[in-house]
């Protein structure tokens, strides 16, 4: 998975574009890579899905 998608993701994920996105196990940490990286990034939330899989969605208020 490239940097670029993931960010233009991250971005439709934040603007509400998307309400959410799966990433699969084996993309996971290109893909956490990227996030950690962002101002915002206490802004999404990942809920773990059996297998190693991560489904994405952004929150209005950043959790603690």
């Amino acid at each position: 998975m490239e940097e670029e998608l993931i960010k233009e993701i991250l971005d439709r994920l934040m603007s509400g574009a998307i309400s959410e996105y799966y990433v699969k196990n084996e993309e996971f940490m290109v893909f956490r890579q990227v996030l950690v990286k962002r101002k915002d990034f206490k802004h999404f939330r990942g809920i773990g899905q059996r297998g190693g899989d991560v489904l994405y969605q952004y929150l209005e208020n950043p959790r603690s």
